[in-house]
Order: structure tokens, then C-alpha cells, then sequence
């Protein structure tokens, strides 16, 4: 019999199926091939917009930059201008479109060139949240990657977007109300009872380092989805320090090859979850840095959501994540 469990973060129910998929069992997506004219490889830096920042090498050439969107949908210039059409409410598109170039080479992939690599990644994000976040009209910074087409990327170039807005997202709302509901009940953060669960039972479980824990979540919303959390409390991704920085890059490089591996190299999307911009307001939520928790959810995009998946929220998971957890650990990634 087929299985309804509920996630307890966001009190969201899911399916999952009794017979479990295996990798070979889902379509492969075809290869995208390489883009000669890319303006994110090294040597056509004058194609893009002026850089932002950046991580260089030994040889003072970059390894990893960021840049403002081609076609930003928010611009950090002007005010907010909050306004009302009748009953309803509108304001500017205030924000950041950033762009993380991972690496020089049009064909690369950061976790395959090492952890330095990924790390180079990683930092750009903590330097960039820290500098988007002393900018007090915005209140939430999301940092994501699409990789492949299937993930909604429209380049084929290793990247990963920032963006800021000047609103928490609904979906990150959500997520922050039943963390704190949970807190409120039982006076402790939701995630570290997860991490501490996943690490006890451990059929979910994938991989761990010293300070890192990599596991499937007991309630997906797609086929081996996996979660990156930090084992120490933490609820905001920009105040990682160097050592936990190291600790994380090998990990996440070496899950998300075990991932590619495993199932054929397929577009897949990571979000970090971090705090909100907690600058005073009234409505601030003194509760945020202990009920709490950030992390990394990567989302493999083997199959397309069904009308009844996308009208009720209510989603169908044709692989047990304790299978899943299963086929990543045999991964020889």
C-alpha cells in the first residue's frame, strides 16, 4: 500500500509509493551542447555587465565572479514607493538579479574541479548576502542554481542567481511560520530535531562530515530530493566561517557528483534557505534566530508536476526517500 506522510516543517502532505523507481527508471534528459558564443566564459569579460566582486587564483586570474543580471527584474535603484489601487496594494521592483559565474571554463563543473573550486562559490554567496542584506528595504535574499534546462536555466554555463526582494516570498513565509510554530510547542528548532532523527535512524541518511549532515527528507516533494544542513544551530547561511565553509564544500561536491552519476546527469535546481534580513521593524521575529535553521535543499528534475500535483499542493513520490538515500550511498561517485 502507498504511503501519505505529512512534512512537518510545512504541515504539507505527499505520497509516496510503495514500489520504489530506480535512477534507470526515469527519463534522461538530452545533453545541451556547448554555446561558442557564451559571454560568461573567461576572455569575454567585456560582454557582460561590470563585475561585482570576485575570487581569484594564485595566477590573479578569477575563478568565480559575479555580475548584475542581463535582464534584472529587480534593480537596487529607487525607493520602494508603496502605494494602493482600491483594495489592492503595489510597490517597485526594488532588489538585486545577481549572477554567480562558478567557473572560467565553459565546461566545467565546480564539485569536478574540487573543493577549492566549490568553496570559491560558496564564499561569493556569504559575501554577497552580508553586503545585499545592510540594505534595510530588503527583506529576503534567495540564492539558487538551475542547472539544465529542465531546471528553467537558459545557459549552459555553471552559475547560480541571487535574488533580493523586497518582500519574504510565500513559500519562504511558510517555512518560517511552522518553524517557529514548532518552536513555540516544544521550545526547540525543528531542524536540529530532524538532523538529530535523521542521524539516529539513518536510513535516510546519504553522507555526513564533521560538521555537515546530507540526508533525503522524509516528506519530498520530487524523487531524490536531498537536504545540506549544518549540524551546529545556525539560522543564517552568512555567518559560516571559514572552517565550516571547507567542511561543506567537500560534501556538497561530493553529493551533488554522486547525484549526477547516479542518474544520468540531469537538470536539477539547489536553493540555500536562509534567514530572512532581520533589521529592526516592528513585525520582527525575535524568535528567528532560534527556531530557525539554514540549509540546502537540491531538487533533481526527473519528472514534471501532474495538474493534481500543481492544483492541491499535494504532491506524488514515485521513489521512497529511504530508497533514494539507499541508491546515493552505493553511488562509487
Amino acid at each position: 500500500m502507498h504511503q501519505l506522510r505529512k512534512d512537518p516543517i510545512l504541515s504539507r502532505w505527499v505520497a509516496v509509493l510503495s514500489e520504489s523507481l530506480s535512477p534507470a527508471d526515469y527519463p534522461q534528459p538530452p545533453q545541451q551542447p556547448a554555446e561558442d558564443s557564451c559571454p560568461l566564459c573567461a576572455g569575454r569579460e567585456s560582454e557582460t555587465p561590470p563585475e561585482i566582486t570576485s575570487v581569484t587564483g594564485d595566477d590573479g586570474r578569477w575563478r568565480a565572479r559575479v555580475l548584475p543580471s542581463f535582464k534584472p527584474i529587480l534593480v537596487p535603484e529607487g525607493d520602494l514607493g508603496r502605494r494602493g489601487y482600491g483594495m489592492y496594494d503595489a510597490m517597485n521592483s526594488v532588489g538585486a538579479n545577481e549572477i554567480i559565474v562558478e567557473t572560467p571554463d565553459h565546461n566545467a563543473r565546480p564539485e569536478d574541479m574540487g573543493p577549492e573550486q566549490v568553496m570559491a562559490v560558496l564564499e561569493l554567496y556569504r559575501k554577497r548576502l552580508i553586503d545585499i542584506q545592510s540594505d534595510e528595504r530588503i527583506r529576503h535574499v534567495l540564492v539558487c542554481k538551475n542547472s539544465g534546462s529542465e531546471a528553467g536555466s537558459g545557459l549552459t554555463h555553471q552559475h547560480s542567481e541571487i535574488i533580493a526582494t523586497p518582500v519574504i516570498p510565500l513559500r519562504m513565509k511558510t517555512e518560517l511560520d511552522g518553524a517557529k510554530a514548532y518552536y513555540s510547542y516544544k521550545e526547540r528548532c525543528i531542524y536540529c530535531d530532524i538532523i538529530d532523527e535523521e542521524l539516529r535512524v539513518g536510513n535516510r541518511l546519504i553522507m555526513e562530515s564533521e560538521r555537515f549532515v546530507a540526508f533525503c527528507p522524509y516528506a519530498p516533494k520530487y524523487p531524490f530530493e536531498f537536504w545540506v544542513a549544518p549540524k551546529e544551530h545556525s539560522c543564517s547561511y552568512e555567518d559560516i566561517s571559514g572552517g565550516d565553509l571547507a567542511d561543506l564544500s567537500g560534501l556538497l561536491a561530493s553529493t551533488i557528483k554522486r547525484m549526477r552519476a547516479m542518474l544520468g546527469e540531469p537538470s536539477y535546481n539547489y536553493v540555500v534557505h536562509t534567514a530572512p534580513n532581520n533589521v529592526p521593524r516592528r513585525d520582527r521575529r525575535h524568535t528567528l534566530g532560534d527556531d530557525f535553521h539554514w540549509h540546502i535543499e537540491v531538487v533533481p528534475r526527473l519528472q514534471k508536476a501532474s495538474g493534481f500535483e500543481w492544483g492541491s499542493g499535494f504532491y506524488v513520490v514515485p521513489t521512497r526517500p529511504e530508497d533514494a538515500a539507499e541508491f546515493y550511498r552505493r553511488s562509487d561517485a
